[in-house]
């Protein structure tokens, strides 16, 4: 790997001077640190070096790879806490239904939603998952996401939620991005427990938990907490059950309604709750003294034509606030970040600052990465994105469509973009 110095950015945006910053919460989201004319040196894939064109000798770079980026910005790339990117096929058939009216439950209720995506994939080979998989990979590489958590969550069976952790593992081992599991058998009731909701619970308990967790293939454990999906009380056992094989928990809470999701999570100090479309000062109470992150899917708001989640109520508090896509086939089918900052600006009255922290600092501390990703700090791993030319960095939000990557590295390595 050959190190590498850039010269002449027009901005590097999110510097932290102080590598021990690991989460932005309220007023600190709208703060980010920037270098005017800067440079960045890469040695070895970590960051090691930035600051002013004006105060660098490029002389003692000898041997360097040398990277004049003139009239471009540097900024670290983006975390995605939050995606289902391993499924089979598409849905773009409730597509046309949701267009004719109907609601996510009625489609559900119809065959449709998260059961159509677990018939899809128990009938997909492995490698034939792995190869759509693939493909997502690269879309969102090519939006600039660096790191990124995967869920299971449509296998629904202990063979097939393996299947799709093992696929995710084959992600991390094969691709350049940061790979974090999440174990989401709890994410719907299978066909054939339909009117036995708590033996499903008990075989997620005493028969899924104790494999994947033997076979080293989840690092957290999530629910849906929602009502028609799994109680305060399903979650309580499931996560009481997951802590003692090492999985954290996080939430799917507060979707559809409050849901008791976000108490439970807190409770067992969940790293992330997710979603929260309803939520309000009871739960940003709770919420305010943990180390609980909020994590916004504004993607399956915009797509379900919901509420969305009260960002600027949450920021005004104090808490910290992540942004993730949430990519799925069903609600949210997109994997583009850049779209998530544009809607939450739009939709959710976050200020330019506060998206990019989300996006980059936040989103790694919702997957337990913040110390060495999300950020341009001396010894963080390299992950940085060469922007297309931008008057500013309030330019990423505004301009809806327009692209915002040239070059992407990770690791201090180029990634080539499809």
């Amino acid at each position: 790997m050959m190190d590498t110095l850039f010269i002449n950015a027009k901005e590097i945006l999110l510097v932290e001077k102080d590598s021990s910053v690991l989460v932005k919460k309220g007023t600190q989201m709208s703060q980010i640190d920037t270098i005017t004319n800067g440079y960045l040196y890469i040695k070895d894939g970590l960051i090691e070096d930035y600051g002013s064109m004006d105060n660098i000798d490029i002389s003692f770079y000898e041997g360097v790879r040398i990277e004049d980026i003139s009239g471009r910005t540097l900024m670290p790339a983006f975390c995605d806490s939050h995606t289902h990117i391993v499924y089979a096929g598409s849905r773009e058939k409730e597509f046309a239904d949701k267009i004719k009216g109907l609601s996510y439950k009625e489609i559900a209720a119809r065959g449709g939603g998260i059961l159509n995506s677990v018939e899809l994939l128990h009938n997909t080979s492995e490698q034939e998952l792995y190869r759509q998989s693939m493909e997502r990979v690269g879309e969102i590489l090519s939006f600039g996401t660096a790191a990124v958590e995967i869920k299971s969550g449509y296998g629904l069976s202990l063979e097939d939620e393996l299947k799709m952790l093992r696929v995710a593992k084959m992600i991390e081992e094969s691709s350049p991005l940061t790979v974090k599991r999440s174990f989401l058998g709890a994410h719907a009731v299978p066909a054939r427990y339909k009117d036995n909701r708590i033996e499903y619970v008990n075989e997620i308990i005493n028969c899924m938990i104790p494999v994947i967790a033997s076979e080293d293939l989840a690092e957290f454990v999530d629910v849906f907490t929602e009502d028609g999906f799994f109680s305060v009380e399903d979650t309580d056992r499931i996560f009481n059950a997951a802590i003692k094989y090492g999985l954290r928990p996080k939430v799917h809470a507060n979707q559809m309604s409050i849901s008791g999701g976000v108490e439970v999570g807190v409770k067992y100090n969940a790293l992330s709750v997710d979603h929260l479309e309803f939520t309000g000062p009871d739960q940003f109470k709770v919420l305010k003294d943990s180390d609980t992150i909020a994590t916004l899917l504004p993607g399956s708001t915009f797509f379900l034509e919901m509420d969305y989640a009260p960002a600027r109520a949450m920021i005004d508090y104090g808490l910290p606030v992540a942004l993730a896509t949430n990519y799925n086939p069903g609600s949210s089918p997109s994997g583009d970040m850049k779209f998530m900052m544009v809607l939450a600006s739009l939709k959710m009255k976050m200020t330019p600052e506060e998206v990019i922290n989300a996006a980059t600092i936040n989103g790694a501390y919702a997957m337990g990465l913040s110390h060495t990703h999300g950020s341009i700090s001396k010894g963080k791993i390299a992950n940085i994105i060469v922007t297309n030319p931008i008057p500013s960095y309030m330019y990423i939000p505004y301009a809806i469509s327009a692209p915002l990557v040239n070059r992407l590295f990770i690791e201090g390595k180029e990634v080539m973009l499809s």
